[in-house]
Parts: C-alpha cells; sequence; structure tokens
C-alpha cells in the first residue's frame, strides 16, 4: 500500500540538456546588451575592450571547470552554499546564503525583471518607467515597476507548479534567445560592418585612455598604461563579470538533475563555454558596425560610439545600423526574451538554496518543506515576496553595484574549498577532477583576488558597502541559531 503519510521528494527531472539550458539561460540577460559601453569609457581601446571579456571568460570557465569537482563530489541541494557548508563550517555558508537571498539572487532577479519592463516599454509606452502611476514625497510607482512585480509573480507561480513546468519555460526561452543572439551576431559581422569603423578601430587598437563623465558630459580623458591600465581593466570587468555570472545556478539544484555527478559539471562546462564564445562574438560585432570612442553631445549613433550609446544601450546602437528605424523594436523583443527566460532560471534555481538553508535550521522552516508538486514553494513565495520589495524600492541598482566584490569573494572562497576538501576528505569519490589543479584553480583564486583588491581601492563606494551587507550577516546568524529555527514565513 501507498504510504499516504509520505513527504514529497524531489524529482530528478533535469536531464543534461536542461541544466545546460539553465546554465546559459541564467547568464544571459540583458547586461551583454548594454556593460561594452561603461567597459569602454574606462579602457577607451577595442583591444582592451576584447581583451576585459578574454579574461572574463577565462575566469568564468576556470571557475566552473573548478565547481565540477565539487559538483560531483557533492550533488546536493543548495550547490555553493553546500560546498561551503562541507569545506568551512556552516557560519561560511549562512554568509553566502544570507548575502544571496538579500541581495545577490533577489536583487538579480528584480534588475532583470526592470529590464524587462523597460524594454516593453519601447513597445507599449503604458508600461515605461516614465509612466508615473503614484507618487509619495521620494517615492514614485512606476508602470515598470508593477509590470517588473507581474512578471516574477507569473514566474514564480509556474514554478511552483513544479519543475516540469519551469523546466518547459526554461528551454523554449533560453533556445529562443541563444537563436534570436546568434542570429544578431550573424548579421553584424556579415551585414552591418562598415570599412570606415573597422579602420577606425583598428587604428586606436591599443590606444588605452579612460574617460571620466559626470552629468552627461566628458570631464576628462587620461591617456593609461602600466599599472593604471591594469586598474582599469579590474574596473571594467565589473560590468562583464556581473553579465557572465550566476553560471552557479546549476549547483543550486543538483537534488533535481539526473546523473549530477556527470550532468552537473558537463552543463557548467558545456553552458559557461557557450556564453562566452557568443559575448566575444557579439562584442566583434559592435565594433565592426560601431567605433569605440565617441562623444556624448553626437547626434548620430556613429558619432557617439559604442562609448556613449544612449543609456549605453549598445545593441540597440549597433542593431539601428543593421536595421534602421525598426532597430529599437527588434532589440526591444531580443532583450524581453532573455530576460524573462534569464529570470525564470534564477528563480527556480535560488529558491533550493534557501530550502537548504532551512534544512539546516538557518532560514524559515516552512522554506524547507516541498509542496505537493515536489517543488520548494514556501522558499519560492518568501523570494517573490523579497524580489518585489527591491523592485518597488528601485534600490537593486546600487544593491547589485555593491554586491559584485561580494559575489567574487564567495568565489574564491568556493575555489580554496577545492584545496581543503582534498586534505579533509581525500578519500571521497571525484567523479571529475578540477582542470589543471592545482595551479589552473590558484591563478583563478590570484585572478579574483587583485580584481577584488583592485575595486577596493578604486571602487570604494561600491565595494565597502557590499563586505558590509555580508558582515551584517553574522550577528544575524547567531540570532537565527538562538530561535530562528522555529520562525515561519
Amino acid at each position: 500500500m501507498e504510504n499516504v503519510n509520505a513527504q514529497p521528494e524531489f524529482k530528478r527531472g533535469l536531464g543534461l540538456l536542461d541544466s545546460t539550458m539553465i546554465v546559459i539561460g541564467s547568464m544571459i540577460g540583458s547586461g551583454i546588451f548594454i556593460v561594452s559601453a561603461d567597459i569602454g569609457r574606462t579602457v577607451g581601446a577595442p583591444g582592451y575592450l576584447l581583451l576585459v571579456w578574454v579574461i572574463t571568460g577565462i575566469m568564468t570557465v576556470i571557475a566552473a571547470l573548478s565547481y565540477g569537482e565539487l559538483a560531483g563530489m557533492m550533488p546536493h541541494v543548495g550547490g555553493q552554499y553546500a560546498y561551503l557548508r562541507e569545506a568551512y563550517n556552516p557560519f561560511i555558508a549562512f554568509l553566502y546564503g544570507w548575502t544571496l537571498f538579500l541581495v545577490i539572487q533577489t536583487g538579480t532577479i528584480a534588475a532583470v525583471a526592470v529590464a524587462f519592463a523597460k524594454f516593453t516599454g519601447v513597445l507599449i509606452p503604458w508600461c515605461s518607467e516614465q509612466h508615473i502611476l503614484f507618487s509619495l514625497g521620494a517615492f514614485h510607482l512606476t508602470a515598470a515597476q508593477i509590470l517588473a512585480l507581474l512578471s516574477v509573480a507569473l514566474l514564480t507561480y509556474v514554478n511552483t507548479r513544479g519543475l516540469q513546468e519551469g523546466k518547459i519555460v526554461q528551454n523554449i526561452f533560453t533556445s529562443t534567445k541563444i537563436i534570436a543572439l546568434l542570429g544578431f551576431i550573424l548579421l553584424a559581422l556579415f551585414v552591418g560592418r562598415k570599412s570606415s569603423t573597422i579602420a577606425a578601430n583598428i587604428g586606436s587598437f591599443w590606444n588605452a585612455t579612460w574617460t571620466q563623465v559626470a552629468a552627461g558630459k566628458i570631464i576628462s580623458v587620461t591617456q593609461i598604461s602600466g599599472w593604471m591600465l591594469i586598474s582599469a581593466m579590474g574596473v571594467a570587468m565589473v560590468g562583464s563579470l556581473f553579465s557572465a555570472d550566476a553560471w552557479n545556478n546549476i549547483t543550486f539544484t543538483a537534488g533535481e538533475v539526473a546523473n549530477p555527478k556527470r550532468n552537473i559539471p558537463l552543463s557548467l562546462a558545456l553552458g559557461t563555454g557557450t556564453v562566452i564564445l557568443m559575448y566575444l562574438l557579439a562584442n566583434i560585432g559592435y565594433m565592426l558596425v560601431l567605433p569605440l570612442t565617441g562623444s556624448p553631445e553626437a547626434s548620430d549613433v556613429a558619432g557617439k560610439g559604442i562609448q556613449f550609446a544612449i543609456s549605453d544601450r549598445v545593441g540597440t546602437a549597433a542593431a539601428s545600423v543593421i536595421f534602421g528605424e525598426s532597430a529599437a523594436v527588434i532589440m526591444a523583443v531580443l532583450i524581453m526574451i532573455s530576460t524573462f527566460g534569464c529570470n525564470n532560471g534564477l528563480i527556480l534555481a535560488g529558491a533550493r538554496v534557501y530550502y537548504a538553508m532551512a534544512k539546516d535550521g538557518l532560514f524559515f522552516k516552512n522554506a524547507g518543506v516541498l509542496n505537493n508538486k515536489s517543488v520548494p514553494g514556501a522558499a519560492l513565495i518568501v523570494q517573490g515576496v523579497w524580489t518585489g520589495l527591491l523592485c518597488l524600492s528601485g534600490t537593486y541598482g546600487d544593491l547589485l553595484d555593491y554586491v559584485v566584490f561580494a559575489v567574487l569573494l564567495f568565489y574564491i572562497l568556493t575555489v580554496i574549498g577545492i584545496f581543503i576538501l582534498r586534505k579533509k576528505q581525500p578519500h571521497v569519490e571525484r567523479p571529475y577532477k578540477a582542470f589543471g589543479y592545482p595551479i589552473v584553480p590558484a591563478a583563478y583564486i590570484f585572478l579574483a583576488a587583485s580584481i577584488s583588491i583592485d575595486l577596493l581601492i578604486f571602487k570604494p563606494n561600491y565595494t565597502w558597502p557590499g563586505l558590509g551587507i555580508v558582515l551584517l550577516g553574522i550577528p544575524v546568524y547567531f540570532l537565527w541559531k538562538k530561535v530562528g529555527s522555529r520562525i515561519k514565513a
């Protein structure tokens, strides 16, 4: 007889293709269409802009291949949270989970949801940020925020209905955006290319400059070389690293991946490799269509260049050269598809970390319970509510600037965890071992630590608050240990 009192269990419904789609879909949002403008202002030369993306790609793939060892060793729900708990202790793991819930995952979902709403506003002006529905003092509620809230609520609901439903949405939207992005890249490479643009970019290929801007005007353009150039590249990588982030989300869903010891490491390698290649090709495409350097006062997209594309929308500027007046609509549709699919993966995966934390007594008790569809419904709802509050607050953009440092910090700790676990648990089965161990993982630690120190020096207004968010979790941890296990959401 069937046991009617049996508790729901996770279903291993994610195959290799599904897992790879989560990696790709979670990585590609709106960043690739925007952040190259700021990178261009910071390094000022086509060669160094590409080098920033190459280094970002190398670091991302190295980290993903390193995580493959941990994923094979510990195919546990919660992924990176579980790796930190096993390598260090529950305290360090909690600080990661705390920062993930407070800012990293929810802030990213909020930012991506608002990006979805902004570009919907291109097609439906009612949905724009300029359409203010309600004001009270400094607080303004816009139609874009409402649409962002509705998109988060819809995707949260879909994912509470079961893994199959979330997986279908992920596969459809990720496949569509891969095809659309590849189509855009091919058109930029072979149709939109302009000989005058190519000549201008080749002529200044390694001429590095750092352009300071305030109130939409250029304050200074400084020739840079040596240590200042290295520092500028580190600062520029904030955008590229953020655009290439969230690949680790597949590790959160390890309890639902079929043959996780094989499929998670493989999906990490295939997914990150695919995205980084497309990112590099997209940036090459941009520079075949638009000059890198430009002026904010120019009247056309070529004069503004990549550096001063309107609202940093480099993708739209490049598309306008290829498609003409219809570019804004075409890019709006592409980014809507991209951001909607991105958020589905983030929403699906993030809740699994809070489930694992709740099982350890470090999050709301009912977040550690699966609903009758075998998914952590309460964790999904708590995540959705907090994300909604961030959407309404309008602070998610600042918060995301703050957490790039925190994200790097936890990546460094996790890769160091490989070395620790090789000592602590030498006999545990490792179906896959970190590529190039110990040299390649050590190189990642060195690069990521160097960038973190660079950001502490050159972007203190962003990095120190990020560190503060992490440290704020220390008293919360001890408070939660005392009373938290009894708290329900």
